[in-house]
């Protein structure tokens, strides 16, 4: 303990008594200073952060505070010095109203990082800054010269607003041979005086007596204060009413109805007639307060509640009662009563909240403060004992804990899910212990802040999308959304295409997503006969720090429409053209005339081809397979039926709409059939010249050399044989001949059988023709540029065969 005194005020020394008493702990540590009231602004109370224990640069760093409980705000932190200043001139007897002999003034200094309260308490010191003064400026006594000497007559007392020494330490009357003054002390430690009868009274020979009485208080230098006693001396009635006892005490409850009787006084006097009606009435010496509360009833003496009784406010009241005669003379009796308020649990426990965090990260520890609450209530004993819980405990993250008398910590007791739940409404609720116990519930509001905790999710996380060909560039194929729980920045989401060639083509070249909803859009029209699938992935990435993100596998499959009209590739025949086949007319039924063949680029039903005789010249002479397009003689020719026959086939497709094309076939009968080929030569194109080309060049070649030798062999065997009579053929059927490099077969059984190999592959009908001036030269029906199908015809046999007016183009390479 440090104890520092201050010189006088007028020396204008400040004088200050202080106590520092450290008890280190949350909320636990207590400092008491003490300073004499009435100091200037900006005097120097203590060094608080030397008091303290700690630097001033920890204090501004901390963010020091200074809480005044239930006052002003008299004093503050110089944070540059640490000191603890007078930031108001401080009155004891403006903050301390009630008379006692302490005066305190109760405040915390609140640190924050880590979050620390030290309570303080300033003891105000009183200085003798007030005089004594009389309630009554001039006292008026009628006093009967029958009165004995010892007579005792109350005063007016005089008070003084300052307390201990510098209160009101005695009283002086001036100079008289009647009266003296007898001074009593209180159970406060109140001066109070009596006017006491020294001498016998002589109305005659002195029926006024005026005095002077004067009230000192014992500070340094005492004030003084004065009142003015005029005496009138009556004539007799000398009995005084008395009380049955001098002192009563009585309980009562507080918050006691008005009206509700506390005590009937009785007093007596033995006199008779007007002389003993008494009167009761309260002295000089009962407080104001007192008669505030309290009625008295002046003939009856009974005493009421008038007023509201409140323990805290006042736990007992002193009423200093007289009994006052009706006489010519009246004399009164005096008595003191004592009444004592009992305490009722009527006030709700307090809750303050010290110190608060509105918010949360999701990813704080268990542990981390929140709140710091203190509780207090104003009830004693066991209705002032508090107890605090958290509402549906068992349900929030948090946990009390106690950290000293009155204070509780809020913590976090298990760890925070935002997504879980982003708000709290923690009620805390107090109970105290009285019958029937009081409670009072705060509610704090907690935010949990989010942080990028979960990573974007699809729905599912393969997706297979089917596209029909000849797709519009730009059209929506569908929308890709993912979810992400977090929330701002950490759930805004980007989709992006990531990265794949499939032949040296990017995907972000055949599709686009639109990075702000996923929708996923192609960028081209997709043709089945060249592209059948795609496989790639999406990812879809939040905007937190560090980002989050998923993907998703996306399966394009692009189904077929019917786009592709049949081809006919066998028979062939120029644009626009109609195919001439000679036959014998000797032909048996069942003959293979013709065979139709058409190839459809499309798949499935859409390739299905189907052939029929859409034009028939004699239904009786020719069939046709709608499946394999074989073109048959349903009897033989008789001398009755024309020589030329035409029909015109229709080779159709399956899909919806249906597609097709038609070939159109002139069947001339002759009795003699032969064949020429008549050839052109194209120039081979590069392209022309693949794996497959180049097994077909290397296989002519052998075929051209064994065909050479061959025909080497059957030349020197005709050599050596009698050369044949030569045909005659008749005239008319010499103009359909052309016989330019043609090689002559017999038409029946020689069909040329063409099969399909594959929708990718051509069919090409071969004829090895010559080797002529380094160029490769082969035979093949004239196919329209870019129809994208080879054809292949074997013939079943060699031999002489008859040209139609359908060319054989050739096509050429040239080394």
């Amino acid at each position: 303990m440090v104890a520092l005194i201050f010189a006088p005020l007028w020396t204008r020394r400040v004088a200050a008594v202080f106590t520092f008493i450290s008890l280190w702990g949350f909320a636990l540590s207590i400092t008491r200073y003490s300073i004499p009231e009435e100091m200037e602004e900006g005097s120097f109370v203590a060094n608080l952060a030397t008091d303290l224990g700690m630097d001033v640069h920890s204090l501004v760093q901390r963010s020091a505070k200074l809480d005044v409980i239930h006052s002003k705000k008299y004093l503050d932190i110089n944070k540059e010095t640490g000191e603890l200043v007078i930031r108001e001139r401080m009155d004891r007897e403006s903050i301390c109203t009630t008379k006692t002999a302490s005066c305190f003034l109760k405040m915390d200094v609140i640190l924050e990082n880590p979050i620390r309260i030290f309570n303080i308490e300033l003891e105000i010191l009183d200085i003798n800054d007030n005089a004594p003064v009389f309630r009554r400026k001039t006292m008026l006594l009628d006093i009967s010269e029958a009165t004995p000497p010892g007579e005792r007559f109350s005063l007016t007392n005089a008070v003084d607003a300052d307390v201990g020494a510098n209160s009101i330490k005695t009283y002086y009357l001036s100079e008289s041979k009647y009266f003296i003054i007898d001074i009593q002390t209180g159970s406060d430690g109140s001066k109070y005086v009596d006017l006491v009868l020294n001498g016998k009274l002589d109305r005659e020979e002195q029926a006024v007596h005026k005095l002077i009485l004067t009230a000192v208080d014992g500070g340094v230098p005492p004030r003084s204060g004065t009142a003015n006693i005029i005496i009138n001396v009556l004539d007799i009635n000398d009995n005084a009413p008395l009380f049955s006892q001098p002192v009563i005490a009585v309980s009562i409850p507080e918050n006691s109805a008005a009206g509700t009787v506390v005590l009937t006084l009785n007093a007596s006097d033995l006199d008779e007639g007007s002389n003993a009606q008494l009167t009761y009435s309260y002295t000089l010496y009962t407080s104001e307060k007192t008669q505030e509360i309290f009625s008295l009833d002046p003939n009856s003496g009974e005493i009421r509640v008038k007023g509201v009784l409140d323990f805290e406010e006042s736990p007992s009241f002193e009423m200093y009662i007289q009994a006052q005669d009706g006489g010519a003379n009246p004399r009164s009796g005096h008595c003191k009563v004592t009444v004592s308020v009992t305490d009722l649990n009527d006030n709700y426990p307090e809750v303050t909240i010290k110190s608060l965090r509105s918010a949360l990260s999701e990813d704080v520890s268990v542990g981390t403060l929140v709140a710091v609450v203190t509780v207090q209530d104003r009830d004693s004993g066991d209705n002032g004992e508090v107890e605090m819980t958290l509402n549906q405990q068992e349900t929030l993250p948090f946990v009390l804990n106690k950290s000293s008398e009155g204070y509780f910590e809020l913590l976090v007791s298990k760890p925070l899910d935002r997504e879980m739940r982003g708000r709290y409404e923690i009620i805390l609720r107090v109970t105290d212990k009285g019958l029937p116990p009081l409670s009072e519930n705060e509610t704090i509001i907690l935010d949990i802040l989010d942080i990028n905790d979960n990573a974007p999710a699809f729905p599912q996380s393969f997706y297979t999308i089917h596209v029909v060909e000849n797709n519009v560039p730009g059209a929506l194929l569908t929308s890709l959304s993912a979810h992400d729980p977090d929330l701002n920045e950490n759930q805004y989401l980007v989709y992006f295409i990531m990265e794949k060639e499939i032949v040296n083509t990017s995907m972000s070249m055949l599709f686009s997503i639109n990075p702000e909803n996923g929708d996923l859009y192609a960028l081209k029209t997709f043709d089945y006969e060249r592209e059948r699938e795609f496989l790639f992935h999406i990812e879809a990435r939040d905007s937190g720090i560090p980002p989050l993100s998923s993907n998703v596998t996306v399966h394009i499959i692009i189904l077929d429409q019917n786009d592709n009209t049949p081809l006919i590739v066998s028979p062939w025949r120029a644009q626009g053209s109609v195919v001439e086949e000679v036959i014998p007319r000797s032909t048996d039924k069942g003959h293979l005339i013709a065979k139709v063949i058409a190839i459809d680029a499309d798949s499935e039903q859409n390739a299905r081809v189907t052939y029929q005789l859409l034009q028939n010249s004699d239904v009786s002479l020719f069939s046709l397979d709608q499946y394999n397009g074989e073109i048959r003689t349903t009897r033989m020719f008789s001398y009755r039926d024309p020589r030329q026959q035409r029909l015109v086939i229709v080779a159709k497709d399956n899909g919806e709409p249906a597609l097709s094309a038609t070939v159109t076939i002139k069947i001339s009968t002759v009795e003699h059939v032969m064949s020429f080929s008549e050839t052109t030569e194209l120039p081979l194109d590069y392209d022309v010249f693949t794996d497959l080309n180049l097994y077909l060049v290397i296989g002519l070649g052998a075929v051209s050399f064994l065909l050479l030798i061959t025909i080497l062999v059957i030349i020197v065997l005709k050599c050596q044989k009698p050369k044949p009579k030569a045909i005659k053929m008749p005239p008319g059927n010499r103009n359909s001949v052309v016989s330019r490099n043609s090689m002559i077969s017999q038409r029946s059984s020689t069909i040329a059988d063409s099969t399909l190999i594959s929708s990718d592959a051509y069919w090409y009908s071969l004829f090895l023709a010559e080797t002529r001036k380094g160029k490769v030269v082969v035979r093949q029906p004239i196919i329209p540029k870019g129809a994208g199908y080879f054809v292949s015809s074997i013939p079943r046999s060699i031999g002489p065969s008859e040209t139609t007016n359908s060319r054989a183009s050739t096509l050429e390479y040239s080394k």
